[in-house]
């Protein structure tokens, strides 16, 4: 059966928008029909290079939709579910499974390697980041499947597969926010929104956004951010002016870069925590030195998909969102067709907007 995808056919090519052979679905395999998905800069990541993944490929990886079919063996879902795609389902055997650390698993990815669908004339296609979510079908294996617990709208649902589970984990696993902390969060876009709006959650006293447009002011302050920085190089002072010189408990950073990497450190109080989101290229390097990481006693960690357990921690979010306190509307600054995908791409690229989120 052909359907409309968004077919990446080269390493910083252009987005193809064409139509796509889908097989039905295998044993262990399940058909969805996609309600929305997000466009994350990580979809920019992997058609640029800085993530690689084989090509030709299907993008996108956060999103929810209807199953449509399922093949043998699988009995977690059935036709008229709906569900979230989960671009990282874990294998369970590999080390970092057994110690419980599911967002590390070793085999996670190892789906993106398999010819998941063809092109009309018969090319092979790859799955980008598992789930291919940039195509109004796609099939995947079933551990890419989550039930989407009920009160939840289906098509912002979609933002629960990477900007929201990453932004609360990384508040709530990694960071670990107590309540009366202040918190800064590097980045306004999808996944710093959801930081703020989880670091809120959390019970933070002081919540600290900062960004390079002024125009995104107004969004983090709607997601719970009581002060805004606009991001230069005197950033950390007027984070410590902020908070009686002392800087914040807490950073978190979503975009990536060095230069904010190392900002976010120098606006982390001693002994707090500063915690790094953001996907940066290899070229981003970041420099301390051994005097100032023994003077100021703070921890710097990485922070994989949030470090969630997407199984658990989907319906604690899905409680979040019934009882008002996640407001998942908030987190989407426009609403697009299949065929606005690469002016999203340009948008992120300018830092504008949170998250563009394809409607099908």
């Amino acid at each position: 059966m052909a359907v409309r995808a968004a077919v990446l056919p080269a390493i910083g090519a252009p987005l193809k928008i064409t139509d796509i052979e889908l097989p039905e679905p295998g044993p262990g395999q399940v058909r969805v029909r996609l309600a929305a998905a997000g466009v994350c800069h990580s979809d920019l990541s992997l058609s640029n290079g800085t993530l690689r993944v084989p090509v030709p490929v299907v993008l996108g990886h956060e999103g929810a939709g209807t199953v449509v079919a399922v093949g043998e063996g699988v009995t977690h879902v059935s036709p008229g579910s709906p569900v979230v795609l989960n671009w990282a389902p874990s294998c369970g055997t590999c080390h970092a499974c057994t110690l419980g650390e599911v967002w590390l698993c070793a085999n996670a990815l190892n789906g993106t390697a398999d010819v998941y669908a063809r092109t009309a004339d018969g090319t092979d296609l790859h799955p980008g980041l598992n789930v291919a979510a940039f195509a109004e079908e796609t099939v995947v294996a079933s551990s890419c499947v989550l039930p989407l617990p009920e009160g939840v709208p289906l098509t912002d649902a979609a933002l629960l597969g990477c900007a929201v589970l990453t932004g609360y984990g990384a508040v709530h696993h990694s960071a670990k926010v107590r309540p009366d902390e202040k918190v800064a969060v590097f980045g306004v876009g999808g996944v710093g929104l959801a930081t703020l709006q989880s670091a809120r959650i959390a019970g933070a006293s002081r919540i600290i956004a900062v960004d390079v447009s002024p125009e995104k002011e107004e969004l983090a302050r709607a997601a719970g951010a009581t002060d805004f920085v606009l991001a230069s190089d005197t950033t950390p002072r007027e984070i410590r002016a902020l908070t009686d010189k002392q800087g914040v408990d807490v950073s978190v950073e979503c975009v990536g870069r060095a230069v904010t990497i190392r900002a976010a450190w120098e606006s982390t109080r001693r002994g707090g925590r500063t915690t790094v989101v953001g996907i940066g290229g290899k070229d981003q390097e970041v420099t301390f030195n051994a005097l100032e990481i023994f003077q100021w006693g703070r921890t710097l960690s990485g922070c994989v998909y949030g470090n969630t357990d997407p199984a658990r921690d989907l319906p604690v979010l899905a409680e979040h969102v019934r009882e008002g306190r996640l407001d998942l509307s908030a987190l989407v600054t426009e609403r697009i067709a299949l065929e606005g995908i690469p002016a999203a791409f340009e948008n992120m690229l300018a830092g504008k907007g949170g998250r563009s989120l394809v409607v099908f």
